[in-house]
């Protein structure tokens, strides 16, 4: 992830018709997100403060987020914010007929010169 930053509280909300996963570091984010329209508002908190993915992965298995808009909310999320890992392909052999191309040549650029009377040279 690009942070490290931790937190204790996370859950769902839906807002707009559209649920999300929400993280905060108390749990009387309840209160805002209820003041900004916010519904079905589902918030648990951890024991131990924990990155957004982990605190996520934590939450996914909980009974309080069993429900179908809970769990497609928790799951795009993790799907979205997947670490990217380097994924390696094995190497692929030329087969021995084949020729390696030369490098391409390229011409210099020309470069504009200009003579100043104040030149040390």
């Amino acid at each position: 992830m690009a942070t490290d930053k931790v937190y204790k509280v996370f859950g769902v909300s839906k807002l707009n018709g559209s649920y999300k996963v929400r993280f905060a570091n108390d749990v009387m984010r309840i209160k805002v997100l209820a003041k900004h329209g916010h519904e079905d508002i589902t918030l648990t908190e951890l024991d131990t403060p924990v990155t957004k993915y982990a605190g996520i992965l934590a939450i996914q298995g909980m009974t309080e987020f069993a429900s179908v808009h809970a769990q497609a909310a928790i799951q795009e999320y993790l799907d979205e914010k997947a670490p990217k890992g380097v994924a390696k392909a094995a190497p692929v052999k030329a087969p021995a007929t084949a020729k390696k191309a030369a490098p391409k040549a390229t011409a210099p650029k020309a470069v504009k010169v200009t003579e100043d009377e104040d030149a040390p040279f």
